[in-house]
C-alpha cells in the first residue's frame, strides 16, 4: 500500500492542459525578470508533494526539461517523493551537486549559506548558470529589499521571507561578478517575483 500511495502522488497532480498552463507560466516568469521587484500572479494549477509547492512546482515543470539538471536542497530530499514527482513530469535528471545544476528548486532558503555554490557561468557563457526557484512564505512581509537596476525605474522593494542567510552580502557578491552569477526566482503563494544578476542590492542607510 505504502508503494501505491507513492506511485499515485508521483503521477498525478501536473497541468492539466501542459502547453496552455505552461505558457501562462512562462509569461509570468518572464515578465517578473524583465521587471525585477515586481510581482506576478500564479494561479494554482498543480498539486505536488510536499513541501514542494504550487508555485514552485508550476515553475519547474514550465523550466526543466531532459537536458537540464535540477538541484533539490535537504528539505526536498527527506524522501524520495518530490525528485520522483519532478523527474515523472519534466524528463528532468536530478543532480546532487549544485554546480552542476541549470535549475535548482529551495525550500527553506533559510538553511541555504552559499549562493556562490551554483554554477556562476562563464565570461564566455554567462547563460550557463544556475537559476535558483526560491520557496517563499510572503513577498510582502519579510525584511524589506530595495532594487535597483534594467528593468526598474528609479527604485522597486520586495518584502520576502525566508531568505539565504546574510542575503545582502551574498548578493553583493553574486552582483560583482556579472555578466556571470545566478538568477533568483521568488515563488511566493500564488505569485512570482525574480531578480536577475543584473539587479542591484541598496543597503539600507543608517
Amino acid at each position: 500500500m505504502p508503494a501505491a500511495t507513492h506511485n499515485s502522488t508521483v503521477y498525478e497532480g501536473g497541468f492539466s492542459d501542459p502547453v496552455g498552463a505552461s505558457q501562462l507560466v512562462f509569461r509570468a516568469l518572464m515578465e517578473a525578470m524583465a521587471r525585477p521587484g515586481s510581482v506576478h500572479a500564479l494561479p494554482e494549477m498543480t498539486s505536488p508533494p510536499a513541501p514542494l509547492t504550487a508555485s514552485a512546482s508550476a515553475l519547474i515543470a514550465t523550466l526543466a526539461d531532459a537536458d537540464t539538471p535540477v538541484w533539490l536542497d535537504p528539505a526536498l530530499t527527506k524522501t524520495s517523493v518530490v525528485r520522483d514527482w519532478i523527474v515523472f513530469h519534466t524528463g528532468a535528471p536530478i543532480t546532487a551537486h549544485q554546480s552542476e545544476a541549470v535549475f535548482a528548486v529551495v525550500a527553506a532558503p533559510q538553511s541555504l549559506s552559499a549562493l556562490n555554490g551554483f554554477s556562476l557561468g562563464t565570461q564566455e557563457f554567462p547563460d550557463r548558470s544556475t537559476s535558483v526557484i526560491l520557496q517563499v512564505s510572503t513577498l510582502s512581509e519579510g525584511a524589506q529589499l530595495t532594487l535597483e537596476g534594467p528593468g526598474i525605474k528609479d527604485r522597486a522593494s520586495l518584502a520576502p521571507e525566508p531568505m539565504p542567510q546574510h542575503f545582502t552580502e551574498q548578493w553583493q557578491a553574486n552582483r560583482q561578478a556579472f555578466p556571470r552569477g545566478i538568477d533568483l526566482i521568488l515563488a511566493g503563494h500564488g505569485c512570482v517575483a525574480a531578480m536577475p544578476r543584473s539587479t542591484r542590492l541598496i543597503r539600507p542607510e543608517a
